[in-house]
């Protein structure tokens, strides 16, 4: 009876010795990456080292919201031309039931296509001015999302998820890289039109700290008001109230550091001051020749709101401006349910020569070798119809395209099916694209955690892939 209790108790003590040993080294693994991922500084601003050494310094992310037609502006299908009119193949399957019923025949495309540059990337006559800088672009064409509403997908290409509540790309690059410039927001968010479907949700730190979420300028020749001291108001004395400010709002925090709203507000007043000595100078256009002024269609009252942004935003990555985001047609404006020619012959005008002028201001300067610009949408558009001339939400299949920073440029990658509708060839997440968007930007975005409700998060979720066809 002894010889057998001693023989359980050995090898319960060796099972309890072997795991106790091994969540103990899980624990110090975990701990160690942890405090890898998090930044070492009290100052969340403060520079921080990437991962690996970046091919881009900044970010424009030229997002056309409303979802702008793949199939009509980078992904031509002449299968189109042949099926028009015609229900949809049952070899191409439906979507959801919704979708592809008999009223949602087969439209072709009324764009002309031609090959352009000596990569020969097609693109339609809608884009004239893009077109010239083909050889400067990658063009992927069988990106995917998992929204299908403009809510859900503007927040899933923001953060990663159709559902609200997490950081945004802009903020999650905040975090792992800190500010290059002290005196402007790291992140900026300029709009051309209406709200943003979805808000500031859009931009927002999520459940990073506070002091991470995006900064919005407004719209006109006023992007930043209050810049100026009021009248009897010296600098001296705007400094000693916001000292005092800074030093009653510490008091109040002290034994509140999971709040970081607060702290968010101090250091926000404090970048507002900084900003009145920098702000103005940047963002005062009137520095610009007249010829850069041409060069972003600014004479052109249609084309001019979306100009004046592009022109900012090459103005903000010159000054050290880590992530600037663009909309095109915000609160939805290239959503072409109906009249996709009159919808899509607009906003491709309004958006053309500028995004053309930005490219071209960037490389003359220098500033496209580390410079990524994004171009791009919430999802794409169906091959069939919509409302006898429109066509419907497309997150199945639709293009994005990179340029600058290290992209192998002038190629196509992936492609969908036949019709468009589908990514078949290399199918590239939203996921996939957060990721490769932080590779440029020096972050492995497995490596850029934060601690959540007792979970390691990051950028990606669980998912995530580099689109290494992007790389030279």
């Amino acid at each position: 009876m002894l010889n057998k209790m001693k023989h359980q108790w050995q090898a319960r003590s060796r099972r309890e010795f072997f795991t106790q040993a091994g969540s103990g080294l899980a624990g110090l693994a975990f701990s160690s990456m942890l405090a890898e991922a998090a930044p070492k500084s009290a100052d969340p601003m403060e520079a921080r080292q990437p991962h690996h050494k970046p091919m881009a310094k900044s970010v424009i992310w030229l997002f056309m919201e409303g979802g702008p037609s793949h199939v009509d502006l980078f992904d031509p299908k002449p299968t189109l031309d042949k099926l028009d009119g015609k229900p949809m193949p049952d070899s191409f399957g439906r979507p959801i039931t919704a979708m592809g019923t008999a009223n949602n025949t087969i439209m072709r495309s009324k764009r002309q296509w031609k090959q352009h540059g000596q990569s020969g990337l097609w693109v339609s006559d809608w884009y004239p001015h893009i077109a010239q800088h083909a050889d400067k672009l990658a063009v992927i064409r069988s990106c995917k999302a998992d929204g299908l509403n403009h809510v859900g997908s503007v927040c899933q290409m923001n953060t990663g998820d159709i559902l609200a509540g997490r950081p945004s790309l802009g903020a999650w690059t905040t975090y792992g890289l800190g500010s290059a410039n002290r005196n402007l927001p790291t992140f900026v968010v300029l709009l051309d039109d209406r709200e943003v479907i979805g808000g500031p949700k859009n931009w927002s730190s999520g459940f990073l700290p506070a002091t991470y979420q995006g900064t919005q300028f407004r719209t006109g020749d006023t992007p930043i008001l209050h810049l100026s001291n009021p009248k009897g108001v010296s600098k001296e004395q705007q400094r000693s109230k916001l000292n005092f400010l800074k030093e009653i709002n510490e008091r109040w925090s002290a034994d509140k550091q999971e709040d970081t709203d607060l702290d968010a507000r101090v250091r926000a007043y404090e970048l507002a001051y900084q900003m009145q000595a920098a702000g103005p100078e940047a963002v005062d256009l009137t520095r610009e020749s007249e010829a850069t002024k041409k060069l972003y269609a600014l004479e052109d009252p249609d084309l001019h709101a979306f100009g004046r942004n592009c022109l900012l935003a090459r103005r903000l990555v010159e000054r050290g401006v880590r992530f600037v985001e663009l909309y095109c047609g915000s609160g939805s404006g290239w959503d072409a349910h109906n009249n996709i020619e009159g919808n899509h012959s607009k906003w491709c005008r309004v958006s053309d020569r500028p995004i053309a002028g930005l490219l071209t201001d960037l490389q003359s300067r220098g500033l496209l070798d580390d410079t990524l610009v994004v171009w791009g949408g919430e999802f794409g558009r169906t091959p069939f119809n919509e409302k006898g001339d429109g066509r419907d939400h497309n997150p199945w299949g639709f293009t994005i395209w990179m340029a600058g920073a290290g992209v192998k440029a002038g190629q196509a990658i992936g492609t969908t099916d036949e019709i468009g509708l589908r990514a078949v060839d290399s199918p590239y997440h939203v996921h996939d694209i957060h990721a490769t968007i932080l590779h440029t930007l020096g972050l492995n975005h497995e490596r850029t955690t934060y601690m959540h409700n007792g979970r390691a998060e990051r950028p990606t979720l669980t998912d995530g892939k580099l689109i290494k066809e992007l790389f030279a």
